[in-house]
């Protein structure tokens, strides 16, 4: 008797029949079949039960293989078939049309079925009238006409830039019924990709995990997820290898892997799928986190402020610092974020969080770059009689380093805690580091948040004024005295 298509039995016989690379014919495996279990599986109304699924499986283990099985599937038995297969990159994209265009060429009888057209990375069902399988390169304006189905296939959702072809794909699945995949490893923290996995685990109504492995039901939508528990496990290969699903990956292969990591955050994030910084990253979250303290700045309490000032894209920060007999502690950020229309932010933005501050504590000094804000640096001293240090941004490593060794604390703001997260460790020519931007290309207004460390700069520029001394007086002071004795 003939198997009816979108059935997992129907599915592994399929799959089982096509070519790999290296001449063999092989059966989807059990981790494989139970995701298509959960996107093959209908309500009553045929529909699907699930409309978005979001698969997060370690590097190496088949994602994008899988991804073209999947692809060529549900053009081959799909009524007027439009799978769209959204890629991070060009590079990725390549990648991606290669391996389901290589079944293609491998597998007999496949040619009779399907048409591989290199050009535009775009594979034609030749029973089923439709686009067929189209493959993006993440630009959400390209793929804003396309209507998928039977489903979008997303891969390396960790590596867009943001969730907007995510998103627009998912807005139209209702036109036909379709759903959307999104495959992955973990990604950075308190980025969007990051965001959306998060939140998607939390509003879940059913959770069940077997070791490493979770799958997490909600309203139309499942999350599987192999993950190594905790951090300190992802040193030990018995504990990773749970979070690998696929067979061919061992505990000797892993070890092998191992014993040539030289970033372990990427290992952190790639092979056991916990949400990791760069090696780059300039202060690690553990860092940071290790020196927050419940204490306060009290209310009317003498403070030094750092003050940071952009006015196109860059965001303006201003950061106190008060003095305890045990440690210096970082206040709350301002952190003022400029239109990124084009237009500049208005000075008085700024000069009225100035005023704002010194509601709340008395400020004795304010240390900034005056290159590019000198009117404003002039105001503070005669409008506001605060003391004003020109610092340059040089030595932001001050601030590591007083985390560090315990002189600096913070109060856990989350706003400066962004900023010091996003910024990245750069080697100068000489062997010395410096803070720096992830990106030191300014792009759209997303991107942009992801990019903005001005919070950290102002809090380097106070931290390492306070470890000066005797305190340096402000170049107005100085130009007052010289005119005071001629």
């Amino acid at each position: 008797m003939a198997l009816e298509p979108f059935t997992l039995e129907h599915f592994r016989q399929y799959a089982s029949l096509l070519v790999y690379d290296d001449g063999s014919m092989r059966e989807p495996e059990p981790w494989q079949l139970g995701l298509a279990e959960d996107l093959f599986e209908r309500m009553a109304n045929d529909s699907p039960l699930f409309k978005r699924h979001l698969w997060i499986v370690p590097e190496g283990n088949g994602k994008t293989t899988f991804t073209g099985i999947l692809g060529l599937y549900g053009a081959d038995y799909s009524e007027s078939p439009w799978i769209p297969i959204g890629a991070a990159a060009a590079k990725q994209a390549k990648i991606m049309y290669q391996q389901a265009a290589g079944f293609v060429q491998r597998t007999p009888g496949m040619g009779a079925r399907f048409e591989c057209l290199d050009g535009i990375k775009l594979i034609r069902s030749l029973r089923n009238p439709g686009p067929g399988i189209e493959i993006y390169a993440h630009d959400p304006k390209t793929g804003d006409g396309v209507i998928p189905f039977p489903y979008a296939l997303v891969d390396e959702l960790h590596r867009h830039p943001d969730m907007r072809l995510w998103n627009l794909w998912g807005g139209k699945l209702r036109k036909r019924g379709g759903q959307i995949v999104g495959i992955s490893t973990g990604g950075e923290p308190d980025t969007p990709f990051e965001d959306m996995r998060d939140k998607i685990r939390r509003r879940a109504k059913q959770k069940v995990y077997d070791g490493a492995y979770l799958r997490a039901e909600g309203q139309g939508e499942v999350l599987h997820e192999w993950m190594v528990l905790k951090d300190g496990d992802c040193s030990d290969m018995e504990a990773v290898k749970a979070a690998n699903p696929l067979s061919a990956i061992t505990v000797e292969t892993l070890t092998e892997d191992f014993a040539l990591v030289d970033d372990l955050g990427d290992w952190k994030r790639l092979k056991c799928n916990r949400p990791t910084r760069s090696h780059q990253s300039a202060i690690t979250d553990k860092e940071w986190d290790d020196a927050e303290v419940q204490d306060e700045i009290p209310g009317g309490a003498s403070v030094d402020v750092g003050l940071d000032i952009a006015f196109k894209w860059d965001t303006t920060a201003l950061v106190p610092l008060f003095k305890t007999p045990k440690f210096r502690l970082l206040g709350p950020a301002t952190i003022l974020v400029p239109p990124r229309d084009g237009s500049s932010m208005h000075p008085d933005l700024i000069k009225q969080a100035m005023l704002d501050l010194g509601q709340d504590y008395r400020i004795d000094t304010v240390v900034m770059d005056m290159e590019r804000a000198a009117d404003i640096a002039h105001w503070i001293e005669d409008e506001l009689g605060v003391t004003v240090i020109d610092r340059n941004q040089g030595n932001k490593f001050a601030v590591a380093d007083c985390l560090r060794n315990g002189t600096v604390r913070h109060t856990g703001d989350p706003g400066l805690r962004a900023h010091v997260l996003h910024a990245i460790a750069r080697k100068l020519p000489g062997g010395d580091y410096r803070f720096d931007r992830h990106s030191t290309v300014r792009q759209n207004a997303r991107a942009q948040d992801r990019r903005v460390i001005d919070a950290l700069s102002a809090a380097a520029m106070v931290v390492e004024h306070s470890n000066r001394a005797p305190k340096r007086r402000s170049v107005y002071a100085q130009r007052r005295e010289m005119f005071a004795a001629t």
